[in-house]
C-alpha cells in the first residue's frame, strides 16, 4: 500500500512516547486515557507489601499466552510492565480483540474472588511482567482493606464501560465507520503531530485492525487503500499518518459517504 512515509523518530523515540501512555485500546470509546485508579491507591506500605508478597510474578515474552479461554481461572493478574492483549475466539474460530491493557491495570476477570473459567484469553502483546493474585487472598484482603475493595470495584466498572463501548461500536457502526473510529482513537492515544499529519507512534498490523473492529482483514485492506487514495491517511510499512482528521471524523459519524 502506497503512502507518504512519516518522518518518524526511530524505534527509541517511539518507545519513549509509548512509555508515557497508560491507556487502553477500545475502538469506540472516549473514556479517560489514564484508565482506572491504580490497584494500590490509598493502601499503606505494609498493605502493599502484603499483597506483593502473596503474589506470584511471571515474565512473558511477546506473544506468550497468559491465560486461555475456557481454562480454569483463579484471581487476577496485575500488569507491572508491558502490554496484555485480551481477546475472544468464537465457535467459528473468528477472533475479536477486546482491549489492550497496560501497566497498572489488572486482567483475568471478570471473576476476581471466585474460582471459575476464563471467558476470554490474554497474551503478551509486548514483553511483559505480571503479578498473579489469588482470588481467596484478594477476598480476605478486601474484607480488611476498604481501599483495595474500592479500587477493584473501580477497575471492574471501568472495564465494563470499555467493553460496553466495544459492543455498541460493533452493533451500530458499519465496517468503514469502525475503522475510521479506530484510527481516530489511535490518533488520540498515540498521535504525534508532524508536518505531514498525525503520526501514529504505535505499530499495528492490518490483521490487528481487523481483530479490533470485528471485520475481515480483506475489508481492512480495501478500506485503508481507499483512505490512502483519498488522501485521508498515508501508510508505508509500519508508518501510519492521518492526514485529514476532519474527513475521518465525518466518515466515523456517517456524515460522509464511504470513500
Amino acid at each position: 500500500m502506497n503512502g507518504t512515509p512519516a518522518k518518524g523518530q526511530g524505534a527509541a523515540g517511539r518507545d519513549r512516547q509509548l512509555a508515557k501512555l497508560d491507556g487502553l485500546l477500545t475502538p469506540d470509546s472516549d473514556l479517560p486515557r489514564g484508565g482506572p485508579p491504580p490497584l494500590f491507591r490509598g493502601l499503606t506500605p505494609d498493605e502493599q507489601n502484603e499483597i506483593l508478597n502473596a503474589g506470584k510474578r511471571r515474565v512473558l515474552n511477546r506473544g506468550a499466552l497468559l491465560f486461555r479461554q475456557g481454562a480454569a481461572q483463579d484471581g487476577i493478574f496485575l500488569i507491572e510492565s508491558g502490554r496484555i492483549k485480551v481477546f475472544y475466539i468464537g465457535p467459528s474460530g473468528r477472533e475479536i480483540t477486546l482491549a489492550y491493557w497496560y501497566a497498572g491495570h489488572f486482567v483475568g476477570g471478570p471473576d476476581v474472588f471466585e474460582r471459575g473459567t476464563h471467558v476470554w484469553s490474554g497474551t503478551a502483546a509486548a514483553n511483559s511482567a505480571v503479578l498473579h493474585l489469588p482470588g481467596d487472598f484478594l477476598r480476605k484482603m478486601t474484607l480488611k482493606t476498604p481501599a483495595l475493595a474500592v479500587n477493584i470495584i473501580d477497575g471492574l466498572s471501568f472495564k465494563g464501560k470499555c467493553y460496553s463501548a466495544l459492543a455498541q461500536m460493533l452493533g451500530t457502526r458499519s465496517p468503514v465507520q469502525r475503522l475510521a473510529q479506530l484510527l481516530l482513537h489511535l490518533a488520540n492515544l498515540y498521535g504525534l503531530e508532524e508536518s505531514s499529519g498525525t503520526f501514529i507512534t504505535a505499530s499495528f498490523t492490518q490483521a490487528e485492525f481487523a481483530h479490533m473492529t470485528g471485520v475481515t482483514r480483506q475489508s481492512v485492506t480495501t478500506t485503508l487503500k481507499r483512505f490512502v487514495d483519498s488522501g485521508i491517511v498515508a501508510w508505508s510499512g509500519p508508518n501510519l499518518v492521518i492526514q485529514n482528521i476532519a474527513q475521518l471524523s465525518l466518515l466515523r459519524d456517517g456524515k460522509k459517504k464511504p470513500v
